[in-house]
């Protein structure tokens, strides 16, 4: 199968799998980006998929999600390798021993005990730059990388001086330089640990693909740092939903769009700019927020009684240039925004799992999906096809399997995508291992319980075993 579709993020048919950092296997109480990155690349190469997925990768605050980072361009710390810690001589063995392998994620864990070793491995670094070598030249990072750390350590200076607190709260405002310094030094061996593993990805041929929010923290960095940039009245949500009947109020500030079209969207070049740096394509989460956007009342309990308003379309879009992007226009969506997308030349997405039943203008059923697009499974917010399934009636069931057939679903799932005419394919690795409702990793409007997802050693080795039949279907296809 051809297609005359190419777009700046996929210039040809491929397929991919959807694993947040956080999820994979390895040492320590989170996935990181050391050895077992680095494992689940080998398997993606030797499986045949050239792309890699991930959720946002910022500091996460209350909540845990990865689409409430504290910055647009900070990376989390949790996600260090505390194993080249130890090599480049920041840590010891016996410091990181505590830290074993964890089923599941227990995110006051990491707060309470993996903060204060990174801070640790921060301070030793900032007293003496000559122990970062292995990592690189800090005075040169924060010179390369000002324009975005400077507000970042300030930042994370002042909220740890106010017991982290968000920023309408703190009392105290005078920097300490050596908790900046600190920050500083993290983001310098996050970035050197990111990179060195894009670069051992694209030996293996594996690309990665970056998620941005739209939106940023109401209580994070970038509105503290820039707050000409965002409305104070109104805050972000979507109406009532697939998801949710309520809406779901998100709570993010709202950008003050005049002042962005204003400055010729600088901060934006910016943003995409860095994640560029770190991504070889993103996903824009919300694509339709370009449109059009939900606007609540910052006092509101819930999303419901929220209003439209005009985003700045393709003068955003034409800003920006030809990136390498893909389209997150997932919701019940205008025909305005399938305009914008489509004048803008990016795939959009299709899901399998809201592709039943199937209706007029549906885009996310194997017959109706199209080249356009990047077919999924599911997504981070859905459950996984196996939890999806069993949770359909007998009826609902039936009209499934015949259009995906009698095979295990979640591997009749993945084989309608892939065989879909959209330009790529993905699938979370929780479909791979045909996992059901438990390995589910957020429900949208579940305030607590989400993100907690981690696969196992096991699992990788059994998918790893499988390699040769996933990668025999993608070269039936044509996605290799």
């Amino acid at each position: 199968m051809s297609t005359s579709f190419t777009c700046s993020a996929f210039p040809k048919r491929t397929a991919g799998v959807v694993l947040h950092v956080s999820s994979l296997p390895g040492a320590g109480p989170i996935g990181n980006f050391g050895s077992g990155a680095r494992d689940w690349i080998d398997f993606l190469s030797q499986a045949g998929f050239t792309w890699w997925q991930v959720c946002p990768l910022g500091p996460t605050s209350y909540g845990d999600s990865p689409y409430q980072p504290l910055s647009a361009f900070a990376l989390n710390p949790y996600f260090i390798d505390l194993e080249d810690l130890v090599e480049g001589g920041l840590l010891t063995s016996e410091e990181i021993s505590a830290f074993a392998e964890t089923p599941s994620i227990q995110y006051g864990h990491l707060w309470e005990k993996l903060r204060p070793l990174l801070d640790l491995a921060a301070q030793r670094g900032a007293e003496d730059a000559r122990r970062l070598k292995h990592w690189g030249d800090l005075a040169v990072f924060r010179h390369n990388e000002k324009n975005w750390l400077n507000d970042w350590e300030k930042f994370s200076a002042l909220r740890e001086r106010n017991a982290f607190r968000e920023p309408k709260r703190w009392t105290v405002h005078t920097v300490d330089e050596s908790i900046a310094t600190q920050a500083a030094v993290l983001q310098l061996i996050a970035s050197t640990q990111w990179q060195r593993l894009c670069a051992y990805g694209k030996t293996r041929g594996v690309h990665i693909l970056g998620d941005e929010p739209i939106y940023v923290s109401a209580d994070g960095c970038d509105r503290w740092a820039h707050p000409e940039l965002f409305s104070d009245e109104l805050v972000a949500g979507v109406p009532p939903d697939y998801f949710s009947a309520d809406g779901q109020l998100w709570g993010n500030p709202l950008y003050n769009w005049q002042r962005h079209i204003d400055g010729n969207f600088a901060w934006w070049h910016s943003r995409i700019l860095k994640d560029l740096q770190r991504f070889s394509a993103i996903r824009i989460d919300h694509f339709r927020g370009l449109f059009d956007y939900w606007a609540v009342d910052k006092h509101a309990t819930h999303a419901r009684e929220g209003s439209w308003l005009a985003g700045p379309k393709m003068a955003f879009l034409k800003a920006i240039g030809n990136l390498p992007l893909v389209a997150e226009d997932l919701g019940d969506l205008n025909a305005g925004v399938h305009a914008l997308r489509k004048e803008a030349k990016l795939p959009g997405m299709s899901v399998l799992q809201f592709g039943f039943p199937l209706t007029k203008d549906n885009p996310h059923h194997p017959s109706t999906i199209t080249e356009d697009r990047v077919a999924y499974t599911g997504t981070h917010d859905n459950d996984t096809v196996m939890g999806w399934f069993n949770h359909l009636t007998a009826e609902e069931q039936s009209s499934v399997r015949s259009t995906l057939g009698e095979g295990p679903i979640a591997t009749e799932a993945f084989n309608a995508v892939v065989n879909s005419p959209a330009i790529a394919a993905f699938a979370p690795a929780q479909d791979l291992l045909r996992l059901g409702s438990e390995a589910r990793l957020n429900t949208p409007g579940k305030a607590t319980g989400n993100w907690t997802w981690r696969m196992t050693h096991s699992q990788l080795a059994a998918l790893s075993s499988q390699a040769n039949d996933w990668k025999a279907v993608l070269r039936s296809v044509n996605r290799i």
